[in-house]
C-alpha cells in the first residue's frame, strides 16, 4: 500500500490500468523543498501511479533549478502535474489532484494513452476551424463532485485540438489566483483570460464558448 492511494484503491486501478492504457503516457512533475505546501504529497501520488503500470512513466523536476524543462512545459507554478502521451497536449494540473480531482486524473491518463478525446465528430470539425490559441483555467476543489467533469470536458478538447491548452487550479492551493479571477464558486472556469462562467457545460456549450473566441 502506497501512502497516498490505499491497497483497496490501487487493486482497483492496477485492474482499470491493464484494462484500458493503450500507450505510454508520462507524468511530469514539477516541484520545489520549500514554501509548496503539497509539493510533496504530489510527488508521492505520481510516484504511486506509476508503479501500478509499465505504461505510465515518471519524470520529476525542480521548479527552481531545472529551467529549461519549466520553460518547455511553460509551467508558472508548483506543484504542477503535465500529461504527456506521444506528444504534449498542453494538459496541466496545477495542486495536487486529490478528492474528486483524482478522477480527472485517472480520466487523463486513459484518455491521452489511448489519444481519443471521445468527442463528437461535428465538435471534431469544429475545432479544425480554431487556430487562435485558447487557453482554459478550470478552478476546482477536492470536495466538488461537479469539477472533474468540466475538467475532463477541457482536457478533451484539449488532446483534439493543437490549438488548445488545459489547466486544473486547486482554488485552495493558490489563493491569489482564485482572488484574480473572482472564484466564489467551483467549477469556474476561465478562456483566454476574457470568456468566464461557473458550472459545468454541455460539450456543444462549451464548444459554443470557444468558437466565439476566433
Amino acid at each position: 500500500m502506497g501512502i497516498i492511494i490505499t491497497s483497496e484503491i490501487e487493486q482497483k486501478l492496477k485492474e482499470n490500468f491493464i484494462k484500458n492504457l493503450k500507450e505510454p503516457v508520462k507524468l511530469i512533475v514539477f516541484t520545489q523543498e520549500l514554501e509548496c505546501q503539497y509539493c510533496r504529497e504530489n510527488r508521492i501520488l505520481a510516484e504511486e501511479l506509476s508503479k501500478l503500470s509499465p505504461l505510465i512513466n515518471l519524470e520529476v523536476y525542480n521548479f527552481l533549478t531545472d529551467k529549461e524543462k519549466v520553460s518547455e512545459y511553460q509551467v508558472e507554478m508548483v506543484p504542477a502535474t503535465v500529461i504527456v502521451g506521444k506528444k504534449d497536449y498542453g494538459i496541466k494540473f496545477y495542486g495536487i489532484p486529490a478528492g474528486y480531482e483524482f478522477t480527472s486524473l485517472i480520466e487523463t491518463i486513459t484518455m491521452i494513452s489511448n489519444d481519443n478525446s471521445q468527442l463528437q465528430e461535428k465538435t471534431k470539425l469544429e475545432l479544425q476551424k480554431i487556430t487562435r490559441p485558447i487557453n482554459i483555467k478550470v478552478f476546482v476543489t477536492p470536495t466538488c463532485p461537479y469539477c472533474p467533469g468540466a475538467v475532463i470536458l477541457a482536457n478533451r478538447f484539449a488532446l483534439e485540438s493543437f490549438a488548445v491548452t488545459s489547466a486544473m487550479i486547486e482554488a485552495t492551493e493558490f489563493p491569489h489566483l482564485s482572488n484574480k479571477y473572482q472564484v466564489y464558486a467551483v467549477p469556474k472556469t476561465v478562456i483566454n483570460e476574457t470568456v468566464t462562467f461557473v458550472g459545468q457545460l454541455s460539450e456543444e456549450e462549451f464548444l459554443e464558448k470557444l468558437l466565439s473566441l476566433k
